[in-house]
């Protein structure tokens, strides 16, 4: 028979899971072909600015294309070649399937038109980042309530 500390150590430990929620992946968004005319949020031309972008759980309603990992596409047209008043394009967002089947690795190649692009992949901390998704509330509080009930008795 388990004594009152052990059964209260057990629900703690049980508590202590279920709080820990599930990890979502999340990833930036944006295309820089729908940035304002003279600004650049997704990074084509200057660094990507951390701060004017927000990492969106890929599963999310917010989410433009649901998925598991992310991805950044890179294109960069030729000399000459303006393609949207833009020579470069660089694309971020979540992905279900990548082209390779694999993920954590870049592929690059060219258009029949001259277009060179590059895509690379990732599902890691170095690409995006993990929250808590959710956790039962009911299930907690009954799980307390019987830890409660055991000690008491």
């Amino acid at each position: 028979m388990l004594n009152k500390i052990q059964i209260l150590f057990i629900g703690i430990i049980i508590v202590s899971c279920m709080s820990i929620g599930c990890q979502a992946v999340r990833c930036y968004q944006c295309d820089s072909d729908s940035d304002p005319k003279g600004e650049d949020h997704c990074g084509a031309y200057k660094t990507f600015d951390l701060s004017k972008n927000i990492p969106i759980d890929c599963n999310d309603q917010d989410s433009k294309m649901p998925g598991s990992f992310c991805v950044k596409e890179v294109r960069q047209s030729p000399r000459g070649f303006i393609w949207d008043g833009r020579w470069r394009q660089v694309i971020r967002r979540c992905a279900s399937v990548a082209s390779t089947g694999v993920t954590g690795v870049c592929n690059w190649g060219v258009y029949e038109n001259g277009v060179y692009w590059e895509e690379c992949s990732c599902a890691g901390d170095s690409c995006n980042t993990s929250t808590i998704k959710s956790y039962s509330i009911g299930l907690t509080i009954l799980t307390l309530l019987l830890v409660t009930i055991n000690i008491s008795t």
